[in-house]
């Protein structure tokens, strides 16, 4: 199997840090509460408004082939992001992937360029991201929509580096 064809999925595991109740506030405030460019949290920003999830991230092989495989359930305000260095065309499938979700493919820039909604579980077909990416943000299904996440949306983390589009505070420009 090519390194550019990732399995969308995480073994079973611990529930995502999203999920956790901050002082009774529900799910949610834990993600709130997190600093602006932690790698653990990316934030999205565009003509539908800003959000930000709560994310784990898959940047070697393992990880990446492993993606959310076998995941029953995931936060509303969680997520995946799968990282590429040096970015390159990737293409995704939903082998053992329980969960229906958005991808959104993200170019160097930290651009969303692509995003392949409702993507059915199980599923063998690909998703190819029709350019080089350096990321790829996988999230419940009907997110993407429901947030106005659409391409020209920017998404900020330190992934991204300083020529980002949105980069992160105190990154110089290179």
């Amino acid at each position: 199997m090519s390194a550019a064809l990732c399995a969308l999925a995480v073994a079973a595991g611990a529930p995502s840090p999203a999920a956790a109740d901050v002082a009774g506030q529900g799910p949610g405030a834990a993600v709130a509460a997190r600093p602006a460019c932690a790698p653990d949290v990316v934030d999205l920003r565009g003509p539908g408004g800003a959000t930000r999830f709560a994310v784990e991230i898959a940047d070697t092989p393992e990880s990446r082939a492993r993606g959310l495989m076998h995941r029953e359930t995931m936060a509303r305000d969680a997520g995946m992001l799968f990282v590429f260095d040096p970015p390159r065309p990737v293409a995704f499938w939903m082998r053992n992937t329980i969960l229906a979700l958005d991808l959104v493919f993200v170019d160097d820039s930290g651009t969303v360029v692509k995003i392949h909604e409702n993507a059915v579980p199980f599923s063998e077909r690909l998703m190819p991201s029709g350019e080089p990416v350096r990321a790829v943000l996988e999230i419940n299904a009907g997110l993407s929509a429901a947030l106005g996440l659409g391409p020209g949306t920017e998404l900020r983390h330190p992934a991204f580096g300083p020529d980002a589009a949105w980069p992160c505070a105190g990154q110089a420009p290179g």
